[in-house]
């Protein structure tokens, strides 16, 4: 008697459209979960009857979560999958995120908060890797730029939505409201994500991690991961130098001059298929390259509010169509280690967004800022030039 064994065919990928809406919203809720809790140190403090400044640990600590997150999960989802990894991932971090909105006293919460930033670094490194798998490639520069520019607009987005909401749900229930909002993220990729694919497994769970090593070691990656180091350190830099230098001197300025860039980063996404002409790398090139040109001149006419404004959208566009050629250029040289190499591209840029406070505030001046962040977006051009050269060889970077 002999059986036959039937096996089922693939289920088809889920529509491009609410699959992309679903990876946005949730880049937008995960990344902003860093900013959110600035506009409300203040309420908190006056709850725990503390200094605000004391309570800024509780944005580092969810930064230092974020970091480690990445490098945790990266492998991980190359082993596990993309999509189980997030159903495991999603609900911890929204349990996490409940649990800040009741944490009796700062000790408590910036625990938490550590917490809360290694679950939602499940979503960077397992959703931008399962893009690149899952999306045809006709449509994936568009999907990655578009999650790339949620990632960033979160920084404003998020800010923003925490300063209105504030007065009306404290920020106990701002919490609240994050968490609902990543159960519901939850749901939303449970619904479109498709089945992850069968998996070699090869060594133990700790053999999955020795990757990272050989990652690094690789001298065409490294410099690649300089380039995000600097392009996203350069962008929270020039945020950064604009409230310290004092060169805006309101908030309401201030928080004008970031939403500002909010156009450059919705607009990018619709420039993908003719930016996708050009190679990952040369992209990467020349728009560090319009970065660097673009602080240059901030430095050099020291503008009014209208040219800093203008200047800054170009930057901001800059810095958006940068990152995803960043990205697309480093997976493109990690073959079977996609997950864990852009893992390390999260890494880089969370190290990116910690170092550009440091590098506002070692120069006095704004026009010295601007002209120091150029070089270093030179340099960064640079890298990634040579990182080509490097790569060479008959493998596609």
């Amino acid at each position: 008697m002999s059986t036959a064994t039937l096996s089922r065919p693939a289920p088809a990928a889920p529509a491009f459209a609410p699959t992309l809406t679903v990876f946005i919203l949730t880049a937008l809720l995960v990344s902003g979960q860093l900013y959110v809790v600035i506009p409300l140190l203040p309420d908190m403090a006056v709850g725990w009857h503390t200094d605000p400044g004391a309570l800024t640990w509780l944005v580092t600590a969810f930064a230092i979560g974020y970091a480690i997150g990445f490098l945790l999960f990266g492998p991980l989802s190359d082993r596990l999958g993309r999509r189980r990894l997030l159903m495991i991932g999603m609900p911890l971090a929204a349990v996490a995120t409940a649990l800040v909105a009741i944490s009796s006293d700062p000790g408590v919460a910036i625990a938490l908060r550590l917490v809360q930033g290694v679950a939602v670094a499940t979503f960077p490194p397992a959703g931008m890797a399962y893009l690149g798998e899952s999306v045809e490639p006709r449509r994936r520069v568009v999907a990655i730029s578009a999650i790339t520019g949620a990632f960033l607009a979160s920084a404003v987005l998020l800010q923003v939505a925490g300063q209105l909401l504030v007065g009306s749900v404290g920020w106990r229930g701002l919490f609240v409201l994050s968490a609902i909002g990543l159960a519901l993220a939850w749901l939303g990729l449970r619904a479109v994500m498709s089945p992850d694919r069968p998996r070699e497994q090869r060594g133990s769970l700790m053999a999955t991690y020795r990757v990272v090593p050989s990652l690094l070691a690789n001298p065409a990656l490294a410099l690649r991961y300089l380039a995000v180091l600097v392009l996203l350190g350069g962008f929270v830099a020039v945020y950064t130098g604009l409230q310290l230098s004092g060169v805006v001197t309101s908030s309401g300025e201030l928080l004008g001059l970031r939403a500002g860039g909010l156009p450059s980063i919705l607009l990018i996404p619709l420039l993908t298929p003719w930016l996708a002409r050009l190679s990952a790398p040369v992209r990467a090139t020349v728009f560090l390259l319009l970065a660097a040109f673009t602080l240059a001149v901030t430095g050099a006419t020291g503008p009014g509010a209208v040219g800093l404004a203008l200047l800054l959208a170009l930057y901001v566009a800059a810095i958006t169509a940068g990152l995803p050629a960043l990205n697309e250029s480093i997976a493109s040289l990690a073959e079977s280690s996609r997950g864990t190499a852009l893992a390390l591209f999260s890494f880089f840029l969370a190290v990116g967004s910690s170092l550009g406070p440091l590098a506002a505030a070692a120069f006095s001046r704004f026009d010295l800022l601007m002209y120091g962040l150029a070089g270093v977006m030179i340099v960064g051009a640079l890298a990634v030039l040579v990182s080509t050269r490097l790569a060479a060889g008959g493998r596609r970077v």
